[in-house]
């Protein structure tokens, strides 16, 4: 632990006199380590790959999909407009002094810790790390342990392409995070569990420093009486058992209408089989849980409540098919924390008002879907129910567009970021009024 806090001590210290010499406020210098990361990411693609199979077993279209080609586009999204952000704003003065301007310069922070999970190894620790470069700081990455391929992969990556000064990796456990943690950055970007979230938050009060929290929570899916039910249940099955349901955004857990409720689990069910095969525990290309540990968990789930569809499992192969749970209530064991996996618990209802009630008593989640055409039950739920952002009739793009914001509220995180919410992120926004006389 000795040496881990000498290293951490002595990047954090390297890469604050790298940055105070003021290179990388300079809009060439990050547009170049910009192009840079990308023809990176371009020249280690199948390296990419490949970790992404070793540690979760991603198919390479699913690797590419999901990770690749969304930091790819972010990147290009940024290229194409980091010099109109990072140019000054003026703004409007008080007519109490007609002699002045106002202006607003956005600033870089300094020295930057970003944090990634394992869900989404690659993806989520490029794409806080291309708005820390947009916005002229320098950046310490410490991958998830967890899955150890993607991790050695970022690791050569960034050594490839960066000095250590400007953008560097600490891998390791969790005394790593932790000799990271104790030292005082200038901006803390979190992605992980809440529990987690709230050990970063206290250290980072040590220091007083800013942080970014993407956390998750159950998030719910709601089908109404009028949805489409093929497209909804296609739409279901594409967001929940994308990664084996490890992602932080997919729908947690299903409220349908008890009027469609057989039809729409006979649609989840032949979307299941028509995009996974007749038996998905021979599908070669199904991601695989993380590690024992969080198969235990998830297994453990799979005794709650009637089996509507699916239910086997294999710890060999950390495999557990698309499952749908009936027979749930608010208190069984599926429903006390974040499901982080490929089960959906289903609840139905014949009033919508008790139901959107006790969703809305319960933490605020990170997102919510929901399925149907009747605008005045769109605006009932969205003006009901608090949570980070959402879809009408579809899930989880909403986080794959540059122009929305992306991030929780509550106890599913603090802040956003993607397009130019990540430039914004990590920039500090330095007010000025300029007198004439």
């Amino acid at each position: 632990m000795i040496f881990l806090e000498h290293q951490a001590k002595q990047l954090v210290t390297t890469q604050r006199t790298f940055f105070n010499t003021g290179q990388t406020k300079q809009v060439e210098y990050r547009i170049q380590a910009l192009q840079n990361l990308k023809e990176g990411i371009e020249k280690y693609q199948q390296r990419i790959l490949d970790a992404l199979r070793a540690d979760l077993n991603k198919s390479e279209a699913e690797g590419y999909g999901s990770e690749i080609r969304i930091v790819l586009g972010e990147l290009d999204y940024t290229l194409e407009h980091l010099r109109e952000w990072a140019t000054p704003r003026n703004v409007p003065t008080s007519s109490a002094m007609p002699d002045a301007a106002s202006t607003i310069y956005p600033e870089p922070y300094g020295v930057a810790l970003i944090i990634a999970p394992w869900n989404y190894p690659f993806q989520l620790a490029f794409g806080p790390l291309i708005g820390a470069i947009a916005a002229g700081n320098c950046a310490v990455i410490k991958p998830s342990e967890l899955t150890p391929a993607t991790s050695r992969l970022i690791n050569d990556l960034i050594q490839d392409i960066y000095p250590e000064e400007y953008i560097a990796v600490m891998e390791g456990e969790v005394e790593t995070s932790t000799a990271l943690l104790n030292e005082k950055f200038d901006y803390i970007f979190f992605t992980g569990s809440t529990g987690v979230g709230r050990i970063v938050m206290k250290a980072a009060a040590e220091h007083l420093t800013p942080v970014t929290l993407e956390l998750g929570g159950k998030s719910p899916a709601i089908v109404h009486r009028d949805a489409d039910l093929k497209l909804a249940a296609q739409r279901l099955v594409r967001g929940k058992f994308l990664n084996a349901g490890q992602t932080c955004v997919a729908p947690d857990y299903l409220v349908v209408d008890e009027q469609v409720h057989d039809q729409l689990i006979e649609e989840i069910r032949a979307e299941v089989r028509d995009k996974f095969g007749d038996d998905v525990m021979q599908n070669k290309d199904f991601p695989h849980i993380v590690n024992t540990r969080n198969f235990d968990r998830l297994n453990a789930f799979l005794t709650n409540g009637k089996t509507l569809m699916g239910g086997r499992s294999n710890r060999d192969q950390l495999m557990i098919e698309p499952t749908v749970l009936g027979d749930i209530d608010w208190d069984s064991p599926v429903m006390q924390e974040e499901i982080f996996g490929p089960i959906l618990p289903v609840f139905t209802y014949r009033d919508l008002n008790p139901m959107l009630d006790e969703i809305a008593r319960r933490p605020k989640p990170l997102a919510l879907y929901l399925f149907t055409e009747n605008e005045a039950v769109q605006e009932q739920v969205l003006n009901q129910v608090s949570f980070g952002g959402g879809c009408i009739n579809e899930t989880l793009s909403h986080m794959t567009s540059h122009y929305l914001p992306f991030g929780g509220v509550g106890e599913s995180g603090m802040g956003s970021y993607h397009g130019q919410q990540s430039f914004e992120v990590f920039s500090h926004h330095k007010s000025i009024l300029k007198r004439t006389k």
